[in-house]
């Protein structure tokens, strides 16, 4: 009743006079705070019973008349009703009825005044509807914003006005103004009369229209939320479920006056847009038949991009990393990063040779690294630009795991010193689901970058396709409101209101560690591409461009016009930077070679030499001491927290680790945790990401204890090992593996010092990030000299689960390896082994043991150089008793054995043996029972090949000269048309150099990677085996 009683009282309609006596004091523009305010028209002095004594019980009336009019003597009712109604001083007073003659006449004129007082529910319905169209205007202003600067569409999509908005005189002719007010006023949506536009209303806190007035008539009400939301700027926010992050919005787009710009900052957005514009007119100069996918028609991104970077350099931030796509990159690369002209001059000549092993990319996929002094704010700054291929926004989330990354290794935990800026382009943003999983990733604790600026250029097209047909949002934005960040649209042409809005979205970052949206609604002055004819397709959009004036013109006019600068100076600084442009492309004539090591955008200081060669070509030993290995099996199986719960299942798991420990044995998961903890112990981080790897998919791994007593209490024990050991950071990924793998090969992008690593629920799952593994991980150092480090484990093989959970599909990782079949490398080279793993694009293995898990995670990190590594992990053999490893495999002098020869009867009588059966993990353990069952282990030799990519040639070749008389068969799980086969069998013969056959013991070929039915599973297994073991299966074909 308190509220009730508040809200009536303020609500009360004041004329303009009394608004600047009574209110302009009491309330700030700046703190708006809810207090209980009475107000009445006539001073204390002309009411005689008014006094300081009698105040208080007057307030008890009201108070009391507000809730009921009639609990009060008529005297008190017609005195307050004249009061609200604003009768002039001293006549709200009306005396108590006599006993004289004239009292009937007394009464009656008593009664015609109760009669013609406005209602008190009148009055508050009145500043309710006032209210809710301050807020019709704050949730609904952009559907009028005047946004395309081509004027023939609506950012929207949607060319009619909100049905609760008073558009203005600039959107609608002055007839229709008046009939959508008329429908709006009179008997209509909002319930107040024509004439109410004169009558002074109360402003609610949650408005900042007033500046330092706190009730305004409404017309100029209107006039104001018009000039806010619906001129060049249009702000969505009120999906937004914050009172805080809503107010500081208002406060930042509603203020009178609080977009202006001065003299100063005016001339050097105006030099902006000079680089901006004059560099894409150069290019077309000199290279018009060339693909460049330049910038013309939102030449205002180069200035936005600056203003967004300067700000941020302001509030702290000196290291920017960005991902975009090719559109306006060489701008981008020339004016944001100031990457030398030359060099780009340079990427259009097509005689120049290429200095760098790898295919290159074009100069539109480039990236960048570059430290240097930013110019307004006088402090350093770090820019980096990510490469990236054609797949639009596939580098969204590579460029967030690479912040995280950075802001990790310099301690920045509130991302105040490291930011990202994402660039889109509208059809992208719209129709690509990677931005909504990056999205996602945003505010997760092991993934979020504390705010990301993303900058959509809206072309209004993406290549042919019109809008419309390429989103069922009105923006392409909207997929931003799923994580409550605010957008702001904003007509390109409009350089000024582009700055404001870059300059708030930049604050907001800095302020409240949230994403933000900018939408620069621009148009593409040429077609897709120099090349491409938009007219086929959007006739009328593209007549309309043509008669368009360019933003520098139209912002040159303007200055000049206000005097801010003159004719002959903004021609000497477009003729001062031409010849900057002229000056580079001569000295880029001298340039013979092309160096795409020079656009690298994720340079690793130290690890490498001068030159970018690696310090060495040796890998050492990557066994351990025996005490470590203790001491880690130690922590491994117990909590290293007092007063700490775990699950009884636990403690049986935590007890089988002991024992193995005790017994100097290791099973996969522990070979896991000591491989780890090594490297915590040696400085090198270790991330582990992925779906449910906190505990494992298979339920092996625990790395997260949970204490059974208490919420969300947790204990890592593998950050409990050394004293300064390196973090270990263990994080269950959202339901993602496009988004979360990307973000992983961006973290790993950022230093060679640590061990990342994304592990797939179940292998199959991989497909879901086969971009990202088809134009990143494969071919990136081969596009981008880049080398990278990232660990893929993929659970993988045939055990009756189905046709999604078995596969992880290793022959598509092998047919993208870079090696050659027919070539055999030279064995005698020094170091074969390190060399072959120099020269690949990626190692690809599928370890049957524990220690050789161990070893090989190891040695991703002792290596001297970084490849990417792929590893099938096995499922069953997580408990398998026979996959188990002894530390005398783990101690100091040990290595990764890339293959596992017969070390059983067979290998002790080579001459007798008939078949050497060649294969690759889990299914050694199937080969081996069966072989023993058969009583054949001195006629069959089993030969495993744990590292398939790079082939061991060298190896191989010994285990069959080895075994003279033995026919070669490769038997493997999977499908014949499926797994390694294809990939292992040329090879294989080339290794031999054709003299025998390689025979097929397997699956037949099929479509499906497995059966669903369990029987069927095992009668396969069965078939296959029988083949492998039955000596005289392959005569038939000789």
């Amino acid at each position: 009743m308190f509220h009730l009683r508040t809200c009536a009282a303020k609500l009360r309609p004041l004329t303009a006079s009394q608004t600047v006596k009574t209110f302009s004091q009491n309330k700030s523009a700046a703190i708006r705070t809810f207090q209980q305010i009475r107000c009445y028209s006539a001073p204390v002095a002309a009411e005689p019973f008014l006094s300081g004594t009698s105040s208080n019980y007057v307030e008890e009336m009201y108070c009391a008349w507000l809730e009921n009019p009639k609990s009060v003597h008529k005297s008190w009712d017609i005195f307050f009703r004249n009061t609200n109604a604003g009768a002039p001083p001293g006549t709200a007073y009306q005396s108590p009825l006599s006993l004289s003659r004239g009292s009937l006449a007394t009464v009656a004129h008593a009664q015609s005044l109760v009669d013609a007082q406005p209602n008190v529910d009148k009055l508050v319905e009145d500043h309710l509807a006032v209210q809710s169209l301050i807020r019709a205007y704050q949730i609904r202003g952009h559907h009028v914003a005047q946004l395309d600067p081509l004027g023939i569409l609506d950012a929207d999509l949607d060319s009619s006005v909100p049905a609760d908005i008073i558009s203005s005189t600039d959107k609608l002719d002055l007839a229709v103004f008046k009939e959508r007010l008329r429908m709006l006023t009179v008997g209509g949506f909002y319930g107040l009369d024509e004439s109410d536009l004169d009558k002074v209303f109360h402003l609610p806190t949650t408005t900042f229209i007033g500046g330092q007035e706190s009730a305004l008539p409404l017309r100029e009400i209107i006039r104001r939320l018009e000039m806010a939301y619906c001129q060049h700027i249009g702000v969505e926010f009120m999906f937004i479920n914050d009172l805080e992050q809503c107010q500081w919005i208002r406060q930042k787009f509603e203020t009178p006056g609080i977009m202006q710009f001065t003299n100063e900052e005016k001339r050097t957005l105006l030099a902006r847009l000079v680089r901006s514009t004059r560099f894409e007119e150069f290019l077309h100069r000199k290279w018009s038949s060339e693909k460049r996918f330049g910038l013309e028609g939102c030449e205002v991104l180069i200035p936005a991009l600056k203003t967004i970077i300067d700000k941020s350099s302001e509030n702290g931030v000196d290291y920017v990393i960005m991902g975009m796509p090719h559109r306006g990159r060489l701008n981008v690369l020339a004016n944001v990063i100031r990457k030398e002209l030359e060099q780009i001059f340079c990427q259009f000549d097509s005689k120049l040779e290429a200095a760098d092993e790898g295919s290159g990319d074009m100069k539109y996929h480039l990236g960048m690294y570059h430290r240097r002094i930013n110019r307004v704010t006088d402090r350093n700054i770090t820019l980096s630009l990510v490469a990236n291929p054609s797949h639009l926004e596939a580098a969204d989330p590579v460029v967030m795991g690479k912040t995280k990354a950075e802001q990790f290794y310099c301690g920045d935990t509130e991302g105040k010193k490291v930011m990202s800026i994402l660039l889109h382009g509208d059809a992208a943003f719209a129709g690509q689901g990677i931005v909504y999983e990056t999205f996602h990733l945003s505010d997760l604790p092991s993934y979020t970058t504390h705010g990301t600026v993303h900058v959509v250029v809206n072309n209004q097209i993406g290549f042919t396709t019109d809008p419309r047909m390429a989103r069922s949002s009105p923006y392409p934005t909207d997929v931003a409101r799923v994580v409550n960040a605010p957008i702001f649209h904003v007509n390109a042409d409009d350089p000024e209101a582009v700055m404001y809005v870059c300059k708030v979205a930049a604050e907001w970052r800095s302020t409240f560690h949230k994403d933000v949206v900018v939408d620069l609604v621009c148009y593409r002055r040429n077609g897709h591409n120099e090349m491409d004819e938009p007219m086929f397709t959007q006739p009328l959009m593209y007549k309309q461009i043509r008669k368009q004036k360019p933003v520098l013109q139209k912002y040159a006019e303007l200055l000049v016009s206000q005097g801010v600068v003159n004719q002959p100076e903004y021609e000497e600084e477009i003729s001062k930077y031409d010849k900057i442009c002229e000056e580079a492309f001569t000295r880029s004539k001298d340039e013979k070679i092309l160096h795409i090591k020079h656009w690298l955008d994720s340079p690793w200081p130290g690890f490498f030499t001068l030159d970018g060669q690696p310090r060495s070509m040796s890998c050492p030993s990557t066994g351990l001491e025996e005490d470590v290995l203790t001491h880690i099996g130690n922590v491994a199986s117990s909590v290293p927290v007092e007063n700490f719960t775990i699950h009884g299942g636990l403690s049986r798991i935590l007890k089988t680790r002991k024992e193995l420990v005790t017994n100097r044995t290791v099973d996969w998961a522990l070979a896991e945790y000591m491989a780890f903890g090594s490297l915590l112990k040696e400085g090198i981080h270790v991330r582990l990401s992925g779906q449910d790897v906190e505990r494992g998919t298979f339920s092996h791994r625990h790395h997260v204890l949970h204490d059974q007593n208490v919420d969300k209490r947790t204990c890592i024990p593998m950050n409990h090992l050394w004293p300064n050991q390196a973090p270990y950071t263990v994080c269950n990924s959202s339901l993602s593996e496009y988004g979360v793998l990307g973000f992983e090969l961006g973290f790993a992008m950022a230093s060679p010092n640590a061990l990342v690593l994304w592990e797939a629920q179940f292998g199959d799952f991989n497909n879901m990030a086969q971009c990202i593994i088809d134009q990143f991980i494969c071919p990136g150092q081969a596009k981008w000299v880049r080398q990278n480090g990232i660990v893929l484990l993929l659970p993988h093989g045939m055990e009756g689960m189905g046709p999604e959970h078995s596969s992880a599909r290793p022959e598509r990782f092998l047919q993208m390896c870079n090696d050659d079949s027919d070539v055999l490398p030279d064995l005698m080279e020094s170091n074969f082994d390190i060399n072959q793993l120099y020269d690949c694009n990626w190692v690809v293995v599928n370890c049957s043991t524990p220690g050789n898990f161990f070893h090989v995670l190891r040695r991703q990190i002792l290596l001297p150089f970084r490849k990417p590594l792929i590893v099938f992990t096995p499922k069953s053999l997580l408990r398998h008793p026979e996959a188990r490893t002894n530390f005398d495999e783990m101690l100091p002098g040990t290595h990764f054995q890339r293959v596992i020869p017969e070390d059983g009867p067979a290998a002790q009588a080579p001459d007798k043996v008939k078949r050497l059966l060649f294969c690759t993990g889990k299914v050694y353990y199937d080969l081996t029972r069966e072989r023993k069952a058969r009583d054949m282990a001195e006629q069959v030799a089993i030969t495993r090949i744990e590292q398939l990519s790079p082939f061991p040639f060298d190896l191989l070749l010994k285990e069959v000269q080895k075994y003279p008389n033995a026919e070669l068969a490769w038997c493997q799980e999977e499908h014949k048309n499926q797994g390694y086969y294809d990939y292992v069998k040329p090879r294989l013969r080339t290794t031999i150099d054709r003299a025998k056959p390689v025979w097929y013991a397997g699956r037949d070929p099929a479509a499906a990677p497995a059966t669903g039915n369990k029987k069927t599973h095992l009668t396969e297994l069965q078939r296959f085996l029988d083949t492998a073991f039955d000596l005289d299966a392959f005569k038939k074909f000789s």
